[in-house]
């Protein structure tokens, strides 16, 4: 871009330049001064209108406007100045200790520069990339630094409204693919007709998860360990890296620092289980997470909720293996490498119940008072300060806001269930039906509607709904087809709008694709961003075909279908029409199962593409197990559930029918292979507890996961 503007600048410059000197010199040179000109007094009075008059008038008004240009160049440029000076009073000085090791650094890479002067060169850390931007090509402008998602200086990742460890950040995104493997388990084909965007269990997940997500596929890992590599150390998310006795939060970054201590706890709880980790009074909960009180949140692994102190300090009794305040410990089961931790609101009284306390955990947390603690002031960004050294950043803890915890917490606690061995009639769907829902997410689009067809419903409407159109594919690797040719998309960001207005036929405004392609970033900052890219895809298209297949009316940008059809749209319309039918319906469930070609946008790590993906994959177990209901043939019954299960291997419902029919057909070796496989397929996938594996191999169970 910087190549097409300089000449248009250079040429706004010359002409500038032209205005504010030739008028002076046109005017003295030639005209001469208004004051030579004037004439006298008493001849004005005399005949004021005379030629000369209106000269000398001609004259001061070319003057006045000249003026008037000149002060708005000078009132322009000294303006720039003076905000190009307050930009660099906020550039931050480095401190003495940055500037020494500055110093020795750049001292040691001149020696080395000079010291193996012939050695090669090794190769450059590759530059990181935004998201939506991984493969752009043909001179993009590089993004701005501070529009990068995928971690800082420190290592972790950024999400709205906190920062994460690298090692946490992970294990919200698995706890996320978990939850989606939940879902998959749980869904019964056929039994509440074809699927939509608008079911409930298909609800978009938080903001602040699908940031991370896309955070953590920008950022490899080992450039967040380069990146860290030199800087402050971590504290992880293991509770055994909190120091012994109490410890008081302070600081504006105190109370987001707690909830990251929580948010980090319930994970571990998650990985290593142990008795009670965490311990946290009611109140203190509700400072954290829910000022205006009232909600009653889910059981969390690993956190015990106390109603008052008091409860908190029978709590850890029980945890430490006593029986009450001033009772000798007893033996109990070894705990984990975590300590138990009790968050407090405000120091708690003297007497028993503070013994009893400092007895039975490991470390106290207070968010406010505690004469005799540890106190640790925790900036905005997580840093722990020392007050007598201000300026130097100490150990950096996870920090969130209210809104970013309670989206992780969310999240993380809807994929603590119980086990449901796959021998049980439709567990899953109970168990599902028990996990708190997410919240829906205002900023998402609604459910949406396939555009209608008027071509009947057979094996030629690919055929029929294509001519004379472009033909999007997004069922298996997206390709987009002009004449059964691929147009070249040169950005992956431009393949992300092309499937993300296919998936919503309806349009979608320039923040809603912008919080899809690049989100957790402000839409404000994105919209230059998004019109490149937009610019870029139609000027692809229209040098391939000519057409301009992309709307912009209403503000809303939508797909033209009278000059682009998409193998998506055509299958919705088929899964609708099969759900409604009346005559003949295993053809039209046969047709959607023609039409399925591959998941959509089949290897593409988008965090948005979930729920799409989800419903469109229903669309067709519900037409496999509508078939298989539907066949006479058992033989005929089994291949199609077969098939269904390749589909998705996870679908618990699926085999339990498949299992049912070789049952049935006294097949009991090959009902019970399945039932293995599809039990350990679980395990490794992290949705079944090594107990009930073990349990149903007939051995021992195996602690842990």
């Amino acid at each position: 871009m910087v190549e097409v503007r300089w000449p248009r600048r250079l040429g706004y410059l010359l002409l500038l330049v032209l205005l504010l000197v030739v008028p002076p010199v046109v005017l003295v040179e030639i005209v001469g001064w208004p004051d030579q000109q004037w004439p006298g007094l008493r001849q004005w009075v005399a005949t004021p209108l005379t030629a000369q008059t209106l000269t000398v008038a001609l004259i001061v008004l070319a003057w006045l406007v000249w003026l008037m240009l000149a002060a708005t160049v000078t009132l322009t440029v000294a303006a720039r100045i003076w905000s190009g000076a307050r930009c660099l009073r906020r550039v931050p000085l480095p401190t003495p200790l940055q500037a020494t090791a500055t110093g020795v650094a750049g001292a040691a890479a001149f020696g080395v520069g000079a010291g193996y002067a012939g050695a090669v060169a090794p190769p450059e850390d590759p530059l990181p990339a935004t998201v939506g931007t991984l493969d752009d090509s043909g001179g993009a402008a590089a993004a701005d630094p501070s529009d990068l998602l995928q971690g800082d200086q420190d290592g972790g990742v950024v999400v709205p409204g906190g920062w994460l460890p690298r090692e946490a950040a992970e294990q919200v995104a698995a706890a996320a693919g978990l939850l989606w493997l939940r879902r998959r388990r749980a869904y019964q084909p056929g039994a509440s007709g074809s699927s939509a965007l608008g079911d409930g269990d298909l609800t978009p997940l938080p903001a602040t998860v699908t940031a991370l997500q896309a955070a953590l596929v920008v950022a490899p890992a080992d450039t967040l360990t380069r990146s860290a590599a030199a800087t402050a150390p971590q504290l992880s998310g293991s509770i055994a890296a909190l120091p012994s006795g109490s410890v008081t939060l302070t600081g504006p970054g105190a109370h987001s620092a707690a909830r990251g201590l929580l948010v980090t706890v319930v994970l571990e709880a998650l990985r290593h289980p142990s008795p009670a980790p965490l311990v946290i009074t009611r109140t203190a909960l509700a400072m954290l997470l829910d000022p205006g009180g009232g909600r009653v949140w889910p059981p969390m692994p690993g956190v015990r909720v106390a109603d008052s102190v008091d409860d908190a300090a029978a709590v850890l009794a029980t945890v430490a293996g006593q029986d009450g305040p001033g009772a000798e410990p007893r033996q109990a089961a070894p705990l984990t490498s975590s300590r138990p931790v009790l968050i407090l609101e405000s120091s708690p009284p003297a007497g028993t119940v503070a013994a009893a306390i400092a007895a039975g955990a490991g470390t106290t947390v207070l968010l406010a008072g505690g004469a005799d603690a540890v106190i640790w002031h925790v900036d905005a960004g997580g840093h722990i300060r020392d007050p007598r050294r201000p300026d130097e950043a100490g150990v950096r803890l996870c920090v969130l806001d209210p809104v970013a915890a309670t989206d992780l917490l969310t999240v993380i606690t809807m994929t603590y269930a119980p086990d449901v061995p796959p021998a049980s009639a439709f567990e899953a769907a109970a168990v599902a039906a028990e996990l708190p829902r997410i919240p829906r997410q205002a900023t998402r689009l609604p459910p949406q509607r396939p555009p209608a067809y008027t071509a009947s419903f057979n094996s030629t409407i690919r055929a029929a709904a294509t001519v004379g159109r472009l033909d999007l594919r997004v069922l298996g690797e997206p390709i987009l087809l002009a004449d059964d040719a691929p147009v070249p998309i040169r950005r992956s960001a431009s393949l992300q709008v092309l499937v993300f207005l296919a998936v919503h036929p309806d349009g979608a405004t320039t923040g809603q694709l912008a919080e899809a392609i690049w989100p957790g970033l402000p839409a404000h900052r994105l919209t230059g961003r998004l019109y490149t890219t937009l610019s870029d895809l139609r000027t692809s298209i229209r040098a391939a075909c000519g057409l301009t297949v992309i709307d912009h009316t209403d503000n809303r940008y939508r797909l033209h279908p009278a000059q682009l059809d998409s193998d998506l749209w055509r299958l919705r319309a088929l899964a609708v029409h099969a759900s409604t039918a009346v005559t003949n319906p295993a053809a039209a469930w046969q047709a959607v199962v023609d039409a399925y070609t591959g998941d959509l946008a089949a290897g593409h790590p988008w965090p948005w593409l979930d729920p799409a993906r989800e419903a469109t994959r229903r669309h067709v177990l519900d037409a496999y197990a509508a078939l298989a209901a539907a066949d006479p043939d058992p033989r005929r019954a089994l291949d199609l559930l077969h098939a269904g299960i390749r589909v998705d291997p996870y679908n618990q419902t699926l085999h339990q029918q498949a299992i049912g029919v070789l049952t049935a057909l006294g097949e009991h070796d090959t009902a019970a292979e399945l039932t293995d496989v599809y039990t350990r397929r679980l395990t490794a996938a992290g949705l079944l507890s090594e107990a009930h594996r073990a349990s149903h191999d007939g051995a021992e169970p195996v602690s842990g996961r």
